[in-house]
């Protein structure tokens, strides 16, 4: 699972769905009754499961690679160009202290 290409990545929508599809079919599992494929069902649960599980963990690092990435090119940015950053973050602070203003009226 880890070699996979970005072809094979999943959205999160897509990792939503397969956890909801395992959950349906655990929660048919345990409404029927005990029968000899039960072990078997549960084996592939189980597995569908630790394979969920690996997709999350993927798209989670995934995740936090990037915000850790955007995090860094805010910093150069604003290290590179500190009078213009406090400059916007002061238009930004007045817009929305006006806009806040007007709604409290």
């Amino acid at each position: 699972m880890k070699n996979r290409n970005a072809s094979d990545a999943q959205t999160p929508a897509d990792l939503l769905n397969d956890l909801r599809t395992l959950v349906l079919e655990a929660e048919k599992m345990m409404e029927s009754a005990v029968s000899e494929h039960t072990g078997d069902a549960m084996n592939a649960l189980r597995t569908r499961y630790a394979a969920a599980q690996e997709r999350f963990g993927d798209l989670y690092a995934s995740a936090k690679k990037n915000v850790t990435a955007g995090a860094k090119y805010t910093d150069e940015t604003i290290r590179a160009n500190p009078y213009q950053s406090i400059a916007i973050a002061a238009g930004v602070g007045l817009l929305v202290g006006v806009l806040v203003g007007r709604r409290s009226q």
